[in-house]
Parts: C-alpha cells; sequence; structure tokens
C-alpha cells in the first residue's frame, strides 16, 4: 500500500478534501456565532464529526451513492424539461436552503439582530436546531467531496483505504484550524459578510450542478454546470482583497 502513487493519491486526495471542506467550515463557523465560547467549540467539533461520519458512511455505501444519479421521473411542458434524481433533489434543496440561511443571516447581521441577546433569531437558533443544520448541509456538501474522491481513485488498488484515510484525516486537520479561523472571523465582521456571500455563490452553485445533472432545459436552452475552479478563485481574490483593505484600516487607526 505504501507504493509512491498510492501516498501522492493520498496525500492529493487529502488536499482535496480540504479545500472542499473549506464551504463546511465556513456555515459552522457562522452558525457557532451565535453561541458562547464553550458551545461553538463543542458545534464546531461535533458538526465536523458529523461531516466526517457523513463521508465515510456514503464511502462504504458507493453503489448506494451510484443508484442515487439515476433518474426517478422526468417531466416536459413547453418551456421546461428535465429528468430528475435523488441527486439532483438533494443538490437543488441544499443550494435553496444556503441561499435562505446566508441571505436571513446577512440581513440580521446588517440590522444587528445578531448582536442583540434578546433578539428574535438568537433566541430561536438552539444548539440542536444548528446541528440539524448542519447534519442536512453536511449530507449536501458530502456528495461533492466523494464523487471527487471516487473519481481520482477509480482503478487505483486500496481505493476504499486511501478514500477513508484521506477524508478522516483531512477532518481532523480542519478540526484543528476551525477553531482560529472561526474566532478571525467573528472578530472581523466584514469577513462574516463575505463568508455569507460565498455561502450564496456556492448555493447558486449547487442549484446549477442540480439543474445540469437532471438534463434540465428552460426554453430550450440546456443549463451547463459552473466551475468549481472559478467559484473558489473569485472567493480566492474576494478574500485576498478584504485582506488588503484590513491592513489599510488597521493602519489608518495607528
Amino acid at each position: 500500500m505504501f507504493t509512491p502513487d498510492l501516498i501522492f493519491a493520498f496525500l492529493t486526495l487529502t488536499f482535496l478534501e480540504i479545500i472542499l471542506g473549506i464551504d463546511n467550515i465556513i456555515f459552522i463557523s457562522i452558525l457557532a456565532s451565535r453561541f458562547p465560547e464553550a458551545d461553538r467549540k463543542k458545534l464546531m467539533r461535533v458538526g465536523l464529526l458529523l461531516a466526517m461520519l457523513m463521508r465515510i458512511l456514503l464511502l462504504m455505501g458507493i453503489n448506494w451513492l451510484v443508484q442515487m444519479q439515476v433518474s426517478l421521473f422526468s417531466f416536459s411542458w413547453n418551456w421546461i424539461s428535465s429528468e430528475v434524481s435523488i441527486q439532483s433533489i438533494i443538490l437543488l434543496s441544499g443550494g435553496l436552503f444556503l441561499l435562505y440561511k446566508s441571505t436571513r443571516e446577512i440581513y440580521e447581521k446588517a440590522e444587528g439582530f445578531g448582536e442583540n441577546e434578546s433578539g428574535v433569531s438568537s433566541n430561536k437558533l438552539t444548539f440542536s436546531r444548528a446541528l440539524v443544520q448542519i447534519v442536512l448541509i453536511d449530507i449536501v456538501f458530502s456528495f461533492d467531496s466523494i464523487l471527487t474522491a471516487v473519481g481520482m481513485t477509480n482503478g487505483i488498488p486500496y481505493a476504499l483505504p486511501i478514500m477513508v484515510a484521506a477524508v478522516v484525516l483531512a477532518i481532523l486537520i480542519m478540526m484543528i484550524f476551525a477553531a482560529p479561523v472561526s474566532r478571525y472571523i467573528n472578530d472581523h465582521p466584514s469577513l462574516q459578510i463575505l463568508g455569507l456571500s460565498f455561502l450564496l455563490l456556492i448555493g447558486f452553485m449547487l442549484i446549477t450542478e442540480a439543474a445540469h445533472l437532471s438534463q434540465t432545459t428552460i426554453f430550450g436552452a440546456s443549463i451547463g454546470v459552473i466551475p468549481k475552479g472559478y467559484l473558489y478563485f473569485a472567493i480566492a481574490f474576494s478574500l485576498g482583497v478584504e485582506m488588503i483593505n484590513m491592513r489599510f484600516r488597521n493602519k489608518k487607526k495607528d
């Protein structure tokens, strides 16, 4: 198992799992910011452990995952047609949830509800409800992660142990850095809004991916998938610009 090719595949897959898990960390950090410090760390740890468990279960049931790509039913009207599968339904639901959650969080932070202990949203979001939301979004994000892992290790011996080990290592690394990243985001409100904007982009990407996988056509035009490289480049570029702005603001304060 310890040949150079397998080690390279393992390290590459671990790196990709960390990259694909960034959206998970952002979502969990935004939810965790509503809780006290002790509960915040607990929520992040439990959320990432649930993400790891979800990915391992999907790896163990990879045949079931492939079956979820099979069309359940199709419809064709004058202006729209589609072949709906379980996978496209999950991606569409996750995308709509991210759009709703991100828009609501941006509104509440802009109006100051998130900082008010007596605010409506702060009282309504309990620890158990936050965990439920994390589990639901973990299911959606796990599809991308697992399908990427399967595609990379196709034809490689010991593929399943390599994928499981890469997922476990990636989650452990994310658990180490999740708390400092979350603390840094929470200390800078502009980064919170930027993170929520990223989730809006990811939600829109999930909706287009669901439409692409279900071969949806609108007014005779098919919907293409948004390359993830473009999305992550936009995120990295926006983050870089914001870091420069923060540095200039700190210099003005000094």
